[in-house]
């Protein structure tokens, strides 16, 4: 595999950060050289986070420039959008269909934007619908980390292992079949 630099953003508390986790530990199993840089911001409050993963046989800085991201994977739709400008020519979003509604909009001091569907022009993936069927809207991002897998074309078993090594125990189950759900999804 060449580089592959990949910008993944949400919302805080909704697993971006382990979602980085796993697919770092998933590409250092495999012997690549991984750097990732996460920039949380008010993420404790429900704000942006974004995370850098950058993997390849070497990679000197975490960053990636404006228009460099090979794929931007988004836990929320508006994020996706808010980010979109990493992209670089070529490149893919992979999606959350979910809506989180930011403070301003929460506060009637905004509306939340429509049609964001059609400018991204992406894959979207109903995560927490899927997770709902796996039996937690909490593991929505494993089912985002299905769907990145397949997009991907990455080994199924070693990803998902990855995956349910940096989980608790008690989520495994749960966790698996949201895995399952966005690998199909995709």
């Amino acid at each position: 595999m060449k580089s592959l630099d990949i910008l993944i953003v949400g919302v805080g508390g909704q697993g971006t950060l382990l979602a980085s986790r796993v697919l770092g530990k998933y590409a250092l199993e495999r012997g690549y050289d991984v750097k990732l840089s996460e920039v949380h911001g008010m993420a404790q409050r429900g704000g942006s986070v974004m995370t850098y993963v950058r993997l390849g046989e070497k990679i000197a800085s975490p960053i990636i420039d404006e228009g460099g991201a090979d794929l931007i994977l988004a836990f929320e739709k508006l994020e996706a959008l808010r980010y979109a400008h990493y992209l670089k020519p070529g490149g893919e979003v992979l999606y959350s269909t979910q809506e989180i509604m930011p403070m301003p909009v929460v506060t009637g001091a905004a509306e939340y934007p429509q049609g964001i569907e059609a400018q991204l022009k992406g894959t979207g993936i109903d995560a927490l619908q899927l997770a709902l069927e796996a039996g937690n809207s909490k593991s929505a991002n494993s089912v985002m980390l299905g769907a990145l897998c397949k997009k991907l074309g990455l080994d199924r078993d070693r990803f998902e292992e990855a995956l349910l090594s940096s989980i608790p125990q008690k989520t495994i189950e749960m966790n698996r079949k949201a895995f399952a759900l966005g690998y199909d999804a995709a």
